[in-house]
């Protein structure tokens, strides 16, 4: 499983820097190849992810995604776990860069990075995705979505509470923008 698992740098840096050994098959057990049950409840809940996306290059970036919210204030699904393999979130217009669109035509790889700081818990996914431009399919649950993205998970793991402060949400306003 190791092998499978871990890559050769991350395998070189634990030689390098005194980990070599630590991730024996249990620790590495945390590793799945998909979200486990529990997992969709949490991951739905979340008001907001980053994800990581990388050109042909190997150049990265790293994005924000949160919730949008319909004509009566309330909060659209942040994404929708399909099945244990299987996630897709929607996007919605921004500044027309197309960073992580851009991205995801030349290298499918995706990064999802989902950080709970009223709980002090995280997750990550990693998989593969595919960019769904009928704006049909999902208009359901997300009608303002101009397409969506949908991830072929291929890693699923938690991440240790370490550094996570202790955070809870702040009234929304704008008033930062009014100035």
């Amino acid at each position: 499983m190791r092998d499978t698992v871990l890559h050769e740098g991350e395998r070189e840096a634990q030689r390098r820097f005194g980990a070599e050994g630590y991730w024996d098959e249990a620790r590495l057990g945390m590793i799945r190849d998909a979200i486990p049950p529990a997992w969709a409840a949490f991951l739905e809940a979340q008001a907001f992810f980053f994800i990581a996306t990388a050109n042909h290059r190997g150049e990265c970036d790293c994005s924000f995604r949160g919730r949008e919210y319909n004509a009566r204030g309330e909060a659209c699904p942040l994404l929708k776990v399909l099945d244990a393999k299987t996630l897709v979130f929607p996007d919605f217009s921004g500044n027309r860069l197309y960073n992580s669109l851009g991205n995801l035509l030349v290298n499918p790889h995706i990064g999802m990075l989902f950080v709970d700081f009223e709980n002090r818990s995280r997750a990550r996914v990693n998989g593969s995705a595919a960019i769904i431009e009928d704006r049909r399919v999902y208009a359901d649950l997300w009608p303002t979505a101009q397409r969506y993205v949908q991830v072929t998970v291929q890693q699923a793991y938690p991440n240790c509470r370490a550094r996570i402060p202790k955070m809870h949400p702040a009234p929304a306003s704008d008033a930062f923008f009014d100035e």
